[in-house]
C-alpha cells in the first residue's frame, strides 16, 4: 500500500500521532489479548520476569534490568522494537525523527514553514528506531546528548545557530527506544545528563538557549554487583526509572536444555547423524546448575547459560571427531567425551581466589558430580545388583574414546546383566547409542563407589571392588 509522501497527504490519511510509550502500550495490549508472546525466544521467564516486564510496558515505564551476564537482558531489550508500529512518518531529512505534526528541530520547523502541506515525508522502519550504547568510563555527554559541530561552524554558521549542533545518540533515537547497557559503568557526572531525558523529557546542549522535548523510551541493563565493583547508578537516576526488573538464570535443568535446543549450533558432517542422548544432555545442564551452587566458583561473576551452550557444542564436536576417526556414521556423545569440556568450561567460570591454580580439578569435580547426579536420577542401584555380582566375579571392561561402538555391543552380549539398563538408556539398538549407555552405567557405578576405575589419557578400565 502506498504511504503519504507529503504533510498534507498525511493529514488526509487520518494518521494520528502518539508517543512511543503509547505505541508500545497499545501494541503490547493487542498481543497480550491475542495470546501472542511478546518476547519469542526468551525461555524460562514466563512466571517471573515477563509478567513484571508486561506490567512496565502497560504502565508506560522506563525499565532497568538487573542481572548477571547471560540472562537475556539484551535480547529482551532489542525485542522491544517488535512492539513498535512497523513504519512511522518523519519529516524528510530530519536527524531526530521529527513528528510531522509536532516538529521540534529547527530543520523540521523551517521545512514546514517553507513548504507547508507539501513538506516531504519519509517513513522509518521500526528496526531503525532503536539506539544502543555500551556504557564505558570514557563515554561523554557529547556522545549521548550532542555537541557543537566545528565543520558546520566552519561552513559559515554562527555558534548561536541551532543548526551547528551535532545531535548525540539520545536525540537521534527520538520517537524510539534507547538502550544503555551496563549503566553503572557510565561516569556519575554523565549519568546526570540523563536525568532530564527521563523526567522532563528534554535535552539541553551547553551554551544554547534551546529545549528539545524528546519522546524516548529509555531501557538500561546492569549487573547488580556493579554497584560496588566498578561503579554505581546515582540515586536520582534510579528514582526516575519506573520499573526495576531482576533477571535470573534457568531455575531447572529442563529450562537450561530448552535454551540449548534453541541456541546451540550443531552441524552434521555429510553422511553422518548426530544424536544427543537425553542423559548426556542432562549432564551438561546439571553441570551448569551445580556450578551456580558451587562455593569454588565466583558467584558474583555468574555462570552464564552460554556455558551450557558451549559445552553442548564442544561435547558434540568431540564425539564428531571420534566418530570420524573410527569411521562411524552415527555421532553419539559418551562419558569419555566429557573430558573435552575442560576447555569450554574454564573460560566461562571464575574460580574463587583460594582455588587459583586448581581450575582443572574444580571443573573435574563438577563434571563428576553432574554425572553422578544424573545417574542417581536415571538408574537404581538395586536393579544393577546382578551386574555388580558379575564384576565381583572378575569381569573387566575397557572403555574409552579409542574403542569402536561395535565393541560395546559385544560387551553387552558378554555381560547380559548390562542389557536391561542399557536398553532403557539407549532408546535404540544403534551401536553408538549402546556405547554411550554402557559408558554412562559404568561411570555411574564407579562414582557411586561400586566399581573401581583405572584411567589414563581418555582410556579407562572398570573392574569389581572385590
Amino acid at each position: 500500500m502506498s504511504r503519504p509522501a507529503t504533510l498534507g497527504q498525511l493529514r488526509e490519511s487520518g494518521w494520528e500521532s502518539r508517543t512511543v510509550k503509547d505505541e508500545v502500550r497499545a501494541n503490547a495490549a493487542t498481543k497480550i489479548a491475542a495470546g501472542e508472546p511478546l518476547f519469542p525466544g526468551v525461555v524460562g521467564y514466563d512466571d517471573t520476569v515477563l509478567p513484571q516486564l508486561e506490567n512496565a510496558l502497560l504502565a508506560g515505564h522506563d525499565v532497568i534490568f538487573l542481572g548477571e551476564r547471560g540472562q537475556a537482558k539484551t535480547r529482551m531489550i532489542r525485542s522491544l522494537t517488535n512492539l513498535l508500529d512497523e513504519y512511522m512518518p518523519i519529516i524528510a531529512g530530519s536527524e531526530i525523527n521529527d513528528d510531522p505534526f509536532n516538529p521540534v528541530s529547527k530543520h523540521a520547523r523551517d521545512a514546514i514553514r517553507e513548504h507547508g502541506d507539501d513538506t516531504p515525508i519519509e517513513w522509518l522502519h521500526r528496526d531503525l528506531r532503536f539506539g544502543e550504547k555500551l556504557a564505558t568510563p570514557d563515554t561523554s555527554i557529547a556522545d549521548l546528548i550532542g555537541e557543537v559541530d566545528p565543520i558546520k561552524v566552519a561552513e559559515g554558521r554562527y555558534l548561536s545557530d541551532e543548526l551547528t549542533l551535532h545531535y548525540g545518540l539520545v536525540p537521534r533515537t527520538n520517537r524510539g527506544i534507547f538502550a544503555m547497557n551496563e549503566l553503572p559503568d557510565l561516569a556519575e557526572r554523565i549519568q546526570v545528563g540523563l536525568l532530564n531525558v527521563l523526567e522532563e523529557r528534554d535535552i539541553q546542549v551547553r551554551g544554547y538557549k534551546i529545549r528539545l522535548p524528546l519522546d524516548v523510551m529509555l531501557v538500561a541493563s546492569a549487573n547488580p554487583e556493579d554497584y560496588t565493583n566498578r561503579g554505581r547508578i546515582i540515586t536520582p537516576l534510579k528514582d526516575r526509572f519506573g520499573a526495576q526488573i531482576r533477571t535470573h538464570y534457568p531455575l531447572d535443568v529442563a529450562t537450561e536444555l530448552a535454551v540449548v535446543d534453541q541456541e546451540a549450533r550443531i552441524v552434521e558432517p555429510a553422511g553422518h547423524r548426530v544424536v544427543m542422548p537425553a542423559f548426556m544432555a542432562e549432564i551438561i545442564g546439571t553441570l551448569s546448575q551445580l556450578a551456580r551452587q558451587s562455593p569454588h566458583i565466583n558467584q558474583r561473576s555468574g555462570v552464564s547459560v552460554r556455558l551450557t551452550i558451549a559445552n553442548h557444542e564442544t561435547l558434540v564436536a568431540n564425539a564428531t571427531r571420534r566418530a570420524l576417526r573410527l569411521g562411524e556414521k552415527d555421532i553419539v556423545p559418551r562419558v569419555s567425551d566429557l573430558d573435552a569440556l575442560a576447555a569450554s568450561t574454564s573460560g566461562k567460570v571464575e574460580i574463587e581466589t583460594i582455588e587459583e591454580g586448581r581450575d582443572e580439578s574444580v571443573v573435574e569435580r563438577l563434571l563428576k558430580s553432574a554425572v553422578l547426579t544424573v545417574f542417581k536420577e536415571r538408574c537404581r542401584i538395586d536393579q544393577l545388583a546382578e551386574l555388580l555380582t558379575t564384576f565381583d566375579g572378575g569381569t573387566i571392561v575397557h572403555a574409552g574414546d579409542d574403542i569402536a561402538s561395535a565393541e560395546y555391543v559385544g560387551i553387552v552380549s558378554k555381560v547380559p546383566a548390562l542389557r536391561a539398563a542399557v536398553a532403557d538408556l539407549a532408546g535404540s539398538e544403534s551401536p553408538a547409542a549402546v556405547a554411550s549407555a554402557v559408558e554412562f552405567v559404568l561411570e555411574g557405578l564407579h562414582l557411586s563407589k561400586r566399581l573401581n576405575k583405572e584411567s589414563a589419557g581418555g582410556k579407562a578400565t572398570y573392574r569389581g571392588r572385590g
